[in-house]
């Protein structure tokens, strides 16, 4: 049978270091608050059960660890007495009876399944404590595992370490593993007859070992429990995080030739054989399909590409951007709110917003859809295998239908029929199946043209 599992995930800090108006938790790390990282990493590992507890923001916090399949109960710790006393202000989910306790911090985002699931697996081999530690080349300020056989004896901090004890590499990285049906036990005999007066969850080491149980640790990258205290230790977690992310989608098929230069978002999916140019930033929301190009300099929110099209230099893609397959959106052109047809051209300059763009349309440079009127958003409607000229204006609601031509220039404010010329300067003409007639005489010029070179 499956052993059942509770996560506590301490998040009642106070975050003064962080000089910040919300809690630390709620700081996000590519893009998304970081305690909801962590509760991600708990459903990786297959722990649906979560306390959290909370103190400042305590509602916000409570909303942004709410994701996924994970149930989470708020508990409300109205006092800070140290980490053993944080814990038990989870008393009542404890007390529910689980097979283990895991006890995580809200400020790790960093952290994975991997690391929480051998904790699990030390409890299951019958061990009373398992302390997830780290090995790193400058140990200072580090509360030290000490390790005999290997079980864990003790964990000593910095201030309190003989020198021998200060060589040791192997660090406390806070997170711990206890045997559901002893947690309660072993938690109400944490007492706090230290200098601060407070309940340190250390102590069970010590505590647990007195009774003649057993504590061992087991080792987690360092990155991996990096916590966050302040304004620069967020960026420092954002880059690895990004680093991790990056590496990931590269060994999955994704090409880009400066990485370091790439941000992207927790959710942003690209598929294989995408590339992606270096200066290029993914917000929230963006799934690029295979074969796209990203081109340098370009900004990519809330957005869908789709195979082979391309994207930039310098374009931007707001929420609701949906490219079709081999669609191109050119240098300094913007997207919002926008279906733009397979094989479609926005080349140049160019704002397309609450619009439709049919396949094989083309939109010439510094056109602009005008679809706000200073109260509402209205749609621009462009049939396939359109074509509007630089420096257009298409005043919505407004159609252009299938095949029409829109003059450089033009104002459009009234429907445009299939195959229809509109010029739309002094005032809007229309010319009636004019469109095949001009298409016709572009070719034979073309025809022509080659002609001549072939001859030469």
């Amino acid at each position: 049978m499956e052993r059942t599992c509770l996560a506590i995930i301490l998040a009642a800090g106070e975050s003064t270091r962080m000089k910040s108006a919300m809690s630390k938790v709620l700081h996000p790390v590519a893009g998304r608050p970081m305690i909801s990282h962590v509760v991600e990493a708990l459903a990786s590992a297959s722990i649906s059960d979560v306390a959290l507890v909370v103190g400042r923001d305590a509602e916000a916090v409570s909303a942004a660890a709410s994701t996924g399949s994970v149930t989470v109960t708020s508990f409300l710790q109205k006092e800070r007495l140290g980490t053993g006393h944080a814990v038990l202000a989870a008393r009542e989910a404890i007390a529910r009876g689980y097979d283990d306790v895991l006890v995580v911090f809200g400020d790790t985002p960093l952290i994975t399944a991997a690391p929480l699931k051998e904790a699990r697996d030390g409890l299951a081999a019958g061990n009373d404590v398992v302390v997830i530690g780290f090995q790193t080349p400058d140990p200072t300020g580090y509360g030290r595992l000490i390790v005999e056989d290997g079980t864990l004896v003790a964990i000593r901090e910095h201030k309190d370490a003989t020198e021998e004890e200060r060589r040791i590499t192997y660090c406390n990285g806070g997170l711990m593993a206890i045997d559901g049906r002893r947690a309660l036990d072993l938690l109400d005999r944490i007492g706090n007859a230290n200098a601060k007066g407070e309940y340190y969850l250390t102590d069970l080491v010590e505590i647990v070992r007195s009774l003649g149980g057993r504590a061992i640790a087991v080792e987690a990258p360092e990155e991996e429990l990096t916590g966050c205290n302040t304004r620069a230790e967020l960026a420092y977690i954002e880059r690895l995080w990004q680093q991790r992310r990056r590496h990931e989608m590269m060994l999955a098929g994704v090409s880009m030739i400066a990485p370091e230069t790439v941000f992207l978002s927790w959710d942003t999916e690209l598929a294989q054989d995408v590339l992606v140019e270096p200066h290029v930033v993914f917000g929230p929301g963006v799934r690029v399909e295979s074969g796209a190009i990203i081109h340098a300099f370009s900004h990519v929110e809330g957005a869908h590409v789709g195979a082979g099209a391309t994207v930039g230099p310098f374009a931007r893609l707001r929420p609701g951007a949906d490219l079709g397959p081999k669609s191109k959106v050119g240098n300094f052109c913007e997207v919002k709110k926008a279906e733009i047809g397979a094989g479609a051209k926005v080349n140049h300059l160019t704002y397309i917003g609450d619009a439709f763009v049919g396949a094989g349309s083309n939109i010439g440079a510094g056109t602009i859809t005008c679809n706000y009127d200073g109260v509402n958003k209205h749609l621009t409607r462009i049939g396939a295998n359109a074509f509007v000229g630089s420096n257009s204006s298409l005043v919505a609601p407004v159609t252009i239908g299938d095949g029409a031509l829109v003059a450089s220039g033009s104002v459009i404010t009234h429907d445009v029929p299939a195959d229809a010329v509109a010029f739309g300067r002094a005032r809007q003409e229309i010319k009636p199946g004019r469109a095949p007639v001009l298409r016709e005489r572009y070719e034979a010029e073309k025809t022509a043209k080659k002609k001549v070179k072939a001859a030469d």
